[in-house]
This record gives C-alpha cells, sequence and structure tokens, in this order.
C-alpha cells in the first residue's frame, strides 16, 4: 500500500501474533507501513497475520523471535533492516502477566519477568536507536498495562514493577532522543477484551471492574491499534514521554 498515514515506514510489532499486537500491526500495514509481525511461540499465528496483511494488498514477513534474548533481538532488526530498509517504527508488545503471591516469586521467576517485560523494551531501543538517531527520525512505542501506574492489582508485584521500569525508560529515551527527532512513548490498555489465560485473572471480579468504568463496557484491541497509530504518524510528532491510557475511564490520572 503505497498510500496512508504511514506510507514509507517500516514497523516491528513484537508479539504481534494475536490480540493488540495483531491489532497494531494489521492497522499500521493498512496505513501503509511495511511491518515485521514477531512471535515467539506459535509461528502458525505469525503467518496467518503476514498472510492476512498480504492478502490486503500490504506488506509484511514473520520473523520468530524471543525478545528476551539480546542476540534473537539483534537478529530481528537485522532481519527487519535485510527485508525493508530501515526501522522506522519499534512497538514492544511482549508482556507476562504470572500471578504469584510475593513470597512465591522466586529468582527466577523475577528475572524471568523482568527479562521479557522490560529488558526486552530496552533490547530493542538498543538496537533500532543509533540507525533512528542518524536519520533524524524514530518511534518508540511500549505497550505498558494500568497495573503499572494503578497499584491496584495484587499478587503481580514482578509484573507491576517491570512496568512501571518500562514506562520510566520510554521518558528516558524521551528526554535523550527528543533532539534527534525520535519520540517515545507508552501506551497503557485497561479492560480490554483479548484471548488470555483466564487462569491468571480469577480473582478479577468483572462486575467491579464493569462498575469502575465511566464507559460502561469493555475496549478492544482496535483501540489500543488507534492510540499506536495516532503515536507513530505525523499526528504525534510533537508527543514525547508520555502515556496514553486506554482505560475507559476506570482510573482516571
Amino acid at each position: 500500500m503505497s498510500e496512508g498515514r504511514l506510507a514509507g515506514r517500516t514497523a516491528i510489532v513484537t508479539g504481534s501474533g494475536q490480540n493488540i499486537g495483531r491489532a497494531i500491526a494489521r492497522l499500521f500495514a493498512r496505513e501503509g507501513a511495511s511491518v515485521v509481525v514477531n512471535g515467539h511461540s506459535d509461528k502458525g499465528k505469525v503467518d496467518a497475520v503476514v498472510g492476512e496483511i498480504t492478502a490486503a494488498g500490504g506488506r509484511a514477513i514473520g520473523v520468530m523471535t524471543d525478545v528476551s534474548d539480546p542476540d534473537q533481538v539483534k537478529r530481528l532488526v537485522a532481519e527487519t533492516e535485510a527485508a525493508f530498509g530501515t526501522v522506522d517504527i519499534a512497538v514492544s508488545n511482549v508482556g507476562r502477566r504470572l500471578r504469584q503471591s510475593f513470597e512465591d516469586i522466586t529468582i527466577d521467576d523475577w528475572r524471568d519477568t523482568i527479562n521479557h517485560n522490560l529488558s526486552s523494551v530496552f533490547y530493542m531501543a538498543h538496537y533500532v536507536l543509533p540507525r533512528m538517531r542518524e536519520r533524524g527520525f524514530g518511534r518508540i512505542i511500549n505497550i505498558s498495562g494500568y497495573d503499572g501506574f494503578t497499584g491496584h492489582m495484587d499478587q503481580r508485584a514482578h509484573n507491576v514493577t517491570a512496568k512501571a521500569g518500562m514506562h520510566g525508560l520510554t521518558k528516558a529515551i524521551a528526554r535523550e532522543y527528543g533532539i534527534h527527532g525520535v519520540t517515545s512513548n507508552t501506551v497503557a490498555p485497561g479492560a480490554i477484551d483479548t484471548v488470555r489465560d483466564r487462569s491468571q485473572y480469577a480473582h478479577v471480579n468483572l462486575e467491579h471492574v464493569m462498575a469502575r468504568l465511566a464507559i460502561k463496557h469493555a475496549g478492544d484491541v482496535d483501540d489500543i491499534a488507534e492510540a499506536c497509530l495516532y503515536l507513530a504518524g505525523d499526528s504525534g510528532k510533537y508527543v514525547t514521554g508520555q502515556v496514553i491510557h486506554v482505560n475507559g475511564g476506570e482510573f482516571m490520572f
């Protein structure tokens, strides 16, 4: 697609085989971006998203990568550059949200969660920012979660820490790279209807969640994708170091 708000741009969207990442990848492609669809364990889902994009006339490839491994992230970026020449937009969307009481979190659990949910964001930025700086353009978009801001969720100390740290890193990048034409922002989804491991949400009382919402229904993945599109295009050129909360008014900041 040669027209659209992202025409001529290339985007990596991690964790884009399903749910929010899939919606972002599809919307970016519809708006003209060349998209790298990424997953770790289910190649069939990644291939399906690539197929959806190309069938609609877009450009996409799939790259299987464990983003908690810096060497694999380096390869992901290299394969993107080999296919499309540049990385203009990097969306970090991978997250693990295990529910464990603080005393049940092992050292390995802690390290694994921090590595997947926070270090992976650093690895992506580490490998894309130098060329963004050289070209004078870049968009870093990190998908967080409102539990990293509100403190309302118990038994997720490792994830809450990682998600709060993610926005700290987002702000640090924004401060350092704004002078080079690079913006860096966070999108924090609230109650979004996705396919997920319901065993990790058994403690959530949906009636209580619905009662807190100002807009009385759950959001959908396209709501998150639209927020990312706003940040990725020219519309977001003067927005950096910020967090966009897409939560139906459940929490207001």
